[in-house]
């Protein structure tokens, strides 16, 4: 491991951040696809988000990614609202690509033009109330190649701007995410990662490529926070109440499937080890899988922020409790 293990680098840029980051989907509060599926986490106190993302960087945490469809916008303005005069002690990351009605709080289409790369991108300054975006991430997983080629020139003429310090693709597809690496300024992946869904492909990529690895859905959708129990129903306006296709581990209105609890379940005395909460052992594996790995988790309140933020101050897991993990999940 590295020997801080409180700090990480993003990839090749020599960023240097926390090595946890804080996810800003959840508190961009209630949005919707244009067929009325829920896009967001449910209702949100957006004090209580601010206060959350200013404990956050009480305790160390430096690295926050968002997202200008989160929540249509509201996630981008309150990450700007809270960060405030702190803005240049943090690393921003934030995505584009996709289309929506702020007033209606609804996603629409997506758009893979160099065109609305810009437009986009000027917009989210705005939002965050920054001039500039540390790591500006390609938010259409599955992008035509050729075309997010062109994104990614469009990507290094924002660095030459200095709109932007470093891109990425929010991807988990190798492939699509080996066409971005070859841009100079590109220097991570943002993709899933969580003890329960590996990525040794994508890990490989980073390695090689000199990347970043930002691990989305380190908790598996809240899964491996041991607050989810089989049977029991989300608020209408949580996405996990009506899981798309790329969402498993629950079932509409029906909550956690007790098949993903039950390998929770089974998880349970090798994370808690050495006092550590679920989360934070989850976060913990990450860490101990590859050095390269930069959890995101999500979070909508202080006390899920201090949560999160205290797997810092415990590190990795052993290889011992890798080993252990390994056995237990048959791999």
């Amino acid at each position: 491991m590295e020997t801080n293990t409180h700090i990480r680098t993003l990839g090749r840029s020599g960023i240097e951040v926390s090595a946890l980051g804080f996810g800003c989907w959840a508190i961009g509060g209630e949005w919707q696809s244009v067929d009325g599926r829920p896009l967001g986490w449910g209702r949100v106190d957006d004090d209580e988000s601010v206060r959350a993302i200013r404990r956050a960087l009480d305790l160390g945490v430096t690295f926050f990614d968002t997202a200008d469809v989160y929540g249509t916008g509201h996630s981008e303005r309150l990450l700007g609202r809270a960060l405030g005069k702190h803005r240049t002690d943090v690393v921003v990351a934030t995505k584009w690509g996709n289309l929506f009605d702020e007033e209606t709080r609804t996603r629409h289409g997506q758009d893979d033009s160099p065109q609305h790369a810009r437009r986009a991108l000027t917009a989210s300054l705005r939002r965050l109330d920054t001039d500039y975006v540390d790591l500006y991430q390609l938010h259409i997983s599955d992008a035509d190649p050729e075309r997010a080629a062109r994104l990614r020139d469009t990507c290094e003429e924002f660095v030459r701007e200095g709109l932007i310090r470093a891109y990425a693709w929010s991807t988990d597809d190798p492939a699509r995410a080996a066409v971005f690496a070859e841009g100079p300024h590109c220097t991570a992946v943002q993709h899933r990662l969580n003890i329960l869904q590996d990525a040794p492909v994508l890990l490989a990529l980073c390695a090689e490529a000199d990347l970043a690895s930002i691990s989305r859905s380190p908790l598996a959708m809240g899964l491996l926070t041991g607050k989810h129990t089989a049977g029991r129903a989300l608020d209408n306006g949580d996405i996990r109440n009506a899981p798309p296709a790329w969402l498993p581990g629950f079932t509409a209105n029906e909550g956690a499937d007790p098949a993903w609890l039950d390998r929770v379940e089974s998880l349970r005395s090798v994370l808690t080890s050495d006092g550590r909460t679920l989360a934070q052992g989850a976060l913990a594996w990450i860490w101990a899988r590859a050095q390269r790995t930069i959890p995101i988790p999500g979070f909508r309140t202080v006390a899920q922020a201090e949560e999160n933020a205290g797997a810092l101050t415990k590190g990795p897991l052993t290889a011992g409790q890798m080993a252990d993990v390994d056995r237990i999940l048959g791999r």
